[in-house]
């Protein structure tokens, strides 16, 4: 029995990664796929060992923690300003917020970046391909 004011569920709520978000289904502005974005993380991860290793002269034994500090710094810094860090722009992504969240950019970039660097929630994502830590700070991934 369907209650007054409870629409029925559109089978065809979801058809792309997306689609729910009012994202188109290909191009620019799209959600990219899976391969394109751990890439991304990868360029990333490796210019914050870069930077870590060979600028600030860190030592790998002592100081492993450093190339994860780099890595928030580096990403939050790069997506407040710019919402896209070297690796994504690389690759041709960044990150929009949706309007779910009524958070400053700043803040749900810190949000974001927190919880990518604890990797879980980064692994648990949804349909859209959106992982907890862009559910949490309303924001999602994009083509350029």
């Amino acid at each position: 029995m369907e209650r007054h004011g409870d629409a029925a569920p559109d089978e065809d709520e979801f058809r792309y990664r997306g689609n729910r978000l009012g994202m188109p289904e290909e191009g620019a502005g799209s959600v990219p796929g899976i391969g394109r974005r751990l890439l991304a993380l990868l360029l990333d991860w490796g210019l914050s060992l870069a930077i870590a290793y060979g600028i600030l002269g860190a030592d790998p034994q002592e100081a492993q923690y450093v190339p994860l500090m780099v890595f928030a710094v580096m990403t939050a810094l790069l997506l407040t300003l710019f919402g896209t860090t070297v690796g994504k722009r690389i690759t041709g992504t960044g990150v929009a917020a949706t309007g779910e969240r009524a958070l400053p950019w700043p803040l749900a970039v810190v949000i974001r970046t927190v919880l990518l660097c604890l990797v879980i929630p980064a692994v648990v994502y949804d349909r859209d391909q959106r992982g907890l830590h862009d559910r949490a700070a309303g924001t999602v991934s994009r083509r350029l």
